[in-house]
């Protein structure tokens, strides 16, 4: 009882407020109370990923449904992620809902980059001939693909920003009136 009061009070606090309460287990607590609550947090973190990553599976399974079902020439891979950008868009599906399993998934991204590049290296004679021109298409690409993203993010950024000033009025003129 006293754990899940602790806990219920973390989870509605700000960041101040988690950082006091921390302070007040470190000081007030016994050690082995302290790792139980932490164990259980981590677990509880672990369970959230696991479906969040459900999720984001559960798109990709709709995707390749779609993908059979009408034989689309467009994998379902990228069937079930345009599904995911419209609930997205549209707010069907919240992002915080997905956001710490994409983060988990994008986490391991770099290695499965790893198999393409030694299956690459094995074959010189690819790059023989037009090696020079392939390289220039693979650095013009990283280019483009870098500054897309960026401005991207960017846009993306002063929209958040846009609305989190918006919300700020609001909250500011109800509290006047």
């Amino acid at each position: 009882m006293y754990n899940t009061t602790i806990y219920t009070c973390i989870v509605q606090a700000n960041k101040q407020k988690v950082k006091k309460i921390l302070a007040f287990l470190f000081t007030h607590l016994e050690g082995r109370q302290l790792f139980v609550f932490k164990e259980q947090h981590l677990t509880l973190k672990a369970v959230k990923i696991v479906l969040q990553v459900a999720i984001l599976y559960a798109f990709s399974v709709a995707g390749e449904a779609v993908h059979q079902l009408f034989n689309l020439p467009i994998p379902g891979s990228i069937i079930g992620l345009l599904f995911l950008l419209i609930c997205l868009t549209f707010n069907i599906i919240p992002v915080k809902l997905i956001e710490n399993g994409a983060g988990f998934l994008l986490s391991f991204l770099p290695l499965l980059f790893i198999p393409a590049m030694a299956g690459v290296i094995n074959y010189p004679s690819l790059f023989s001939g037009s090696g020079a021109i392939l390289l220039l298409v693979v650095v013009l690409s990283t280019i483009v693909t870098m500054a897309a993203a960026g401005i991207a993010s960017q846009l993306l950024e002063k929209r958040v920003n846009k609305r989190k000033e918006k919300k700020k009025c609001r909250n500011s003129l109800s509290q006047f009136l």
